[in-house]
């Protein structure tokens, strides 16, 4: 199977041999190289345009024109963290009047509250506050499943569980084994950026190293914990470790078969510590269209015979330029989030909420099906048309009745308390 079959418009004949070849490998089916993939990440032009085609055209054959999207609510329990990565503006040092820390019980709230609204899911994420009582996720976990039990736990990045492990003096298959008895369902694949150790140690030193967090990720999905994947890019990285990176996502999936999604995250720059102070020479402010369009294309390029769902992430790159996306080899919109506090913090202008009737005018607008599903890509419901009844978080009009990250940082009921100063 060729490219002249696939109705490029005759594009292949101006095309760069050696891209032209490359595309053909991936449409019939076999694997393209990091190398081959560096290539690709050099296309100008008509060869630019040639790759999203492709990619598009990968996509439409492994999940068809349906777009999916998941209702959600993250919960991002507490900033306060131990490290001090370069690209986080969202932690805090413990000493820091901005420093806040969730109770159970308003945790809890907000998962139920989510549930009435229609959530599916609740994304636990936070920072790693120092002195951590060693039981808190699971704690955090079963309370959550006490009084909502058929939540979707979506919760806890490698870094956490290593954390969490370490704080339970116990190794990562056994606190992964609490977290799965206390209702953790799925893990997010976050705290991957770049799985470069020696760019890791420039922006995020101290941080979960690349054999930890691959560790990790191996050992939940053996044990039945599927997982997400991730890649940061737009800062320091060169295409080669963004290669390098798919590659080893790629090969992880061929041993573990674990991985749900894969989700392109473009830099969000203006509050970045590393970009704000100009930490390191040449600092990028995020990826440019063409670059972030690059990425996605060859994601869905690289990926496409072991993982099915490419997501881009609205909150990076705004709801219009999404839609672009969707063109370029994505097929998932990812979540409501109701609120969102990690991008918030560093500057990006999206994230409080998108209303599900709205992420389906979005899809619908460039000619797709929108598809509410679960965390687990398991279709809940198509929309071949809009209902002509709302529910769920479509009737709320007041979206500040959620709150936001920069009013919660100023509650003083939740003001972080440092224990060692009790």
């Amino acid at each position: 199977m060729n490219l002249e079959n696939k109705d490029v418009d005759g594009i292949l004949q101006y095309a760069d041999p050696v891209i032209a070849a490359i595309l053909n490998k991936a449409i019939s089916g076999k694997d393209i190289t990091s190398r081959e993939a560096l290539v690709l990440f050099d296309a100008k032009g008509i060869d630019f345009q040639l790759v999203g085609r492709v990619a598009d055209y990968l996509r439409k054959e492994k999940v068809g024109d349906t777009v999916t999207y998941v209702v959600n609510r993250n919960i991002n329990f507490t900033n306060v963290c131990i490290k001090q990565c370069g690209f986080c503006a969202f932690s805090r040092d413990f000493r820091e009047e901005e420093g806040y820390t969730l109770p159970i019980e308003e945790i809890t709230r907000r998962a139920k509250e989510a549930y009435t609204y229609g959530a599916t899911e609740v994304c636990v994420q936070a920072g790693l506050p120092p002195d951590m009582d060693a039981g808190l996720y699971e704690n955090i976990c079963r309370e959550i499943k006490t009084e909502v039990p058929d939540i979707h736990i979506h919760g806890f990045s490698p870094e956490e569980i290593l954390y969490g492990a370490t704080r339970s003096k116990i190794s990562t298959k056994e606190y992964l084994s609490r977290l799965k008895d206390a209702g953790v369902d799925t893990i997010p694949g976050t705290a991957a950026e770049i799985l470069n150790q020696k760019l890791r140690d420039k922006i995020s030193p101290g941080r979960i190293t690349v054999k930890d967090w691959t560790n990790v990720i191996k050992t939940a999905h053996k044990m039945g914990i599927k997982s997400t994947s991730t890649m940061m890019f737009g800062h320091l990285e060169t295409n080669e470790h963004r290669v390098n990176h798919l590659d080893t996502i790629r090969e992880i999936q061929k041993e573990t078969g674990g991985f749900t999604e894969f989700v392109p995250l473009n830099f969000v720059y203006s509050e970045a510590p590393m970009y704000k102070h100009q930490l390191h020479e040449g600092i990028r402010k995020g990826a440019s269209s063409n670059d972030a369009l690059l990425v996605h294309a060859i994601s869905r390029i690289m990926l496409n015979n072991v993982i099915d769902n490419i997501q881009m992430s609205w909150v990076k790159e705004g709801p219009k330029f999404s839609q672009l996306l969707l063109n370029w080899g994505a097929n998932d919109f990812g979540g409501t989030l109701v609120n969102e506090s990690i991008s918030t913090a560093a500057g990006a202008e999206f994230g409080q909420l998108l209303r599900p009737k709205e992420i389906r005018h979005l899809i619908r607008s460039i000619g797709r099906i929108p598809a509410e599903r679960d965390t687990t890509y398991k279709k809940i419901r198509e929309y071949q048309v809009e209902p002509i009844d709302s529910e769920g978080l479509d009737n709320v009009e007041d979206t500040k009745k959620f709150g936001s990250y920069f009013e919660l940082i100023k509650i003083k009921k939740y003001q972080y308390q440092n224990p060692r100063k009790n």
